[in-house]
C-alpha cells in the first residue's frame, strides 16, 4: 500500500528539504526518480516512487542502477532544476500531494508530486500553474505540456474532510531500526523484492514448463522416427540377396522371391525397380541401409541430448517449486532476461554437431540440415559469425562472439577451413567461403529447415591445411569426441 498523509508528514519532518541544493537527478526506472541533494554540510538522496501500489517518497541509502540513456522526463528535470535550490516543501492539505518549489537563477518552478496509487504523477509547472512537463502525460486529465494544473481540483476530487476528521490513517509502526525514513525504505524495498522475486519465479516456472512440454513432444517425435530406422539391417540383407541371385533375374522382373540365406524356412519378397539393372537395385538398397544406419545414429544422439535437456529442466522446476535453489533476486532476473529460448541455458554445452576451440573462441559445426537448423534456432546469437562453402552443399560453421573482442584472422581461417572440410568442396582441397553475422541471415519462407540467404557477406579463399586441421582436432581443441571426416 502507498504511504498515507500522516506518514508523508513524518517523512518530510526528518528531511531538511528547504534550502537544499539539487546536485543531480536520475531515473532508475520509469516510475522512480532520484534526487541528489546537499544541505547543511551533508549530502543525501531522495527517492520518489510513483509505482502502483507503493507510491512514496523517502531518503535513499543505497544506489540504484541507472540506464545509460536518460529518459525524457529526467532530461527535462536536469535542464530545468539541476543546480537549483529548494525554497519550499510541504504536503498540501493532508492529500498526499507534495509541493516542492525550486529556484534556479531568476526562475522558479514547482514540482507537484501526487502520491495516489491510482493516479500517481509528478507534474512540473511555472508559478502560474502552466504545466511545463509531467512524468506521465495524461491528456484526459489535462496533464500535458501547456495545460494547467490545479491542486484545488485534485483536492476537490477527494473526500478531504473525511480524511482530516477521522483517525483511519495512523502512523504505522514499521519494523526495523532507525528513523521513520529508514524503516520506510527497508519496508518497501523488501516488499518490492519479495513481489518481484515471486513474479520472476512464476515467469521462469511457466517458461520451464513450456520447455518441458516441448522436449517431451520432441522426444516422442524422435522415438517414432527411430522406429522407422530400426530395421536398417534388412536393407543390407536385401542388397546381398539381390547380388547373390542376379543369375535368376530378368531385367523386367518387379519382384525377387528368395529364401533367407540364414533361415531356409523364411522367404523374402523384395521389390525391384524394372527400370534399372539388378546391380543398381542392390546398390539402391545399400544406400537405404547406409542412410538408415546413419539416421538412426543421429537420432539416438539427438534423443540423448533431448533427455539431458529434459532432466535439466525437471531439476530446475523442482528447485524453483521447493525453494532448494535459494536464488537471489538478481540471479532470477538474469535468468529470466535471457529471453524465450530457455533451452539455451540447458544445453549450451551440448550443441548438436561438432565443437572446436580456436584461441579464446568457440566454433560450432553443423553436419547436416537438421544440425544446421538446430544451431541457428537455439545456439547462436545475432553477433555470432556464420560461414559456408560458396557454391557447394555443406554444413554451417559458427564462430561464437565474445563481447568486446574482434575475431582474429587465425580463428576466421580455422572456421573457414572447417566450412570447406564439412562440404563437398573438400574433394578439391580449396575453395571460396563466404561469411557474415548471423543477424544478416534471412530465412527462406517455406524453405527447408535451416535454409538461409546471407546478406552483407564477405569472401575468403581457403586451402585445406592438414596441420591446421590436426591442431583443431587435438584435445582440448576438440570439445566433442568425434572421428575425423573421411
Amino acid at each position: 500500500m502507498s504511504l498515507n498523509w500522516r506518514e508523508i508528514d513524518a517523512i518530510l519532518e526528518e528531511i531538511p528539504l528547504e534550502n537544499s541544493l539539487i546536485r543531480n537527478i536520475h531515473q532508475p526506472s520509469h516510475p522512480r526518480l532520484v534526487m541528489e541533494l546537499y544541505n547543511r554540510g551533508r549530502s543525501f538522496t531522495l527517492l520518489f516512487s510513483f509505482s502502483n501500489p507503493n507510491c512514496r517518497l523517502h531518503l535513499l541509502s543505497h544506489k540504484l542502477p541507472n540506464p545509460p540513456k536518460p529518459q525524457r522526463f529526467v532530461s527535462f528535470l536536469r535542464a530545468h532544476i539541476r543546480g537549483g535550490r529548494i525554497v519550499a516543501a510541504e504536503q498540501i492539505d493532508q492529500q498526499r500531494i507534495v509541493r516542492i518549489e525550486v529556484k534556479k537563477a531568476d526562475r522558479s518552478v514547482i514540482l507537484w508530486s501526487r502520491l495516489w496509487a491510482a493516479a500517481a504523477n509528478m507534474i512540473v509547472t511555472d508559478g502560474a500553474g502552466v504545466i511545463l512537463d509531467a512524468l506521465y502525460r495524461r491528456p484526459k486529465r489535462g496533464e500535458v505540456s501547456g495545460g494547467r494544473y490545479s491542486v484545488e481540483g485534485d483536492i476537490g476530487s477527494t473526500s478531504s474532510g473525511a480524511s482530516r476528521s477521522n483517525n483511519q490513517f495512523p502512523l504505522r509502526d514499521l519494523p526495523g531500526p532507525g528513523n521513520f525514513n529508514q524503516r520506510v525504505e527497508k519496508y518497501y524495498f523488501d516488499l518490492e523484492e519479495t513481489r518481484e522475486t515471486v513474479k520472476l519465479r512464476d515467469n521462469l516456472l511457466n517458461r520451464l514448463r513450456r520447455e518441458e512440454n516441448r522436449l517431451l513432444a520432441s522426444s516422442q517425435s524422435l522415438e517414432k522416427r527411430m522406429e522407422q530406422y530400426r530395421e536398417f539391417e534388412t536393407y543390407k540383407k536385401w542388397g546381398d540377396l539381390i547380388l547373390s541371385n542376379m543369375h535368376t533375374l530378368n531385367s523386367a522382373d518387379r519382384w525377387l522371391t528368395v529364401a533367407d540365406d540364414e533361415n531356409a524356412e523364411k522367404t523374402w519378397d523384395i521389390e525391384l525397380d524394372a527400370q534399372v539393372t539388378p546391380a543398381q537395385n542392390a546398390e539402391s538398397y545399400y544406400k537405404r541401409y547406409r542412410k538408415a544406419k546413419s539416421g538412426l545414429n543421429n537420432l539416438e544422439e539427438e534423443l540423448q541430448q533431448q533427455h539431458g535437456q529434459l532432466q535439466h529442466v525437471l531439476r530446475r522446476i523442482e528447485e524453483l517449486e521447493t525453494g532448494k535453489a535459494g536464488e537471489t533476486l538478481e540471479a532470477l532476473r538474469q535468468e529470466v532476461g535471457r529471453g524465450k529460448k530457455m533451452q539455451r541455458g540447458a544445453d549450451q554445452d551440448n550443441p548438436p554437431g561438432l565443437s572446436f576451440t580456436s584461441g579464446r573462441f568457440r566454433i560450432l559445426v553443423g553436419r547436416n540440415a537438421r544440425e544446421n537448423d538446430a544451431l541457428l534456432r537455439r545456439f547462436v546469437r545475432g553477433n555470432d559469425t556464420w560461414l559456408h562453402a560458396r557454391d557447394y552443399p555443406g554444413g554451417y560453421v559458427f564462430i561464437r562472439s565474445i563481447p568486446g573482442k574482434s575475431i582474429p584472422l587465425e580463428t576466421l581461417l580455422d572456421a573457414a577451413t572447417l566450412a570447406l572440410l564439412y562440404s563437398k568442396a573438400k574433394e578439391s582441397g580449396q575453395g571460396d567461403v563466404f561469411y557474415t553475422r548471423v543477424k544478416y541471415l534471412k530465412r527462406v519462407k517455406d524453405g527447408k529447415p535451416g535454409l538461409v540467404i546471407p546478406t552483407q557477406e564477405k569472401n575468403l579463399h581457403v586451402k585445406i591445411d592438414s596441420k591446421r586441421i590436426r591442431r583443431l582436432q587435438r584435445p582440448p581443441g576438440l570439445i566433442e569426441t568425434e572421428s575425423s571426416p573421411k
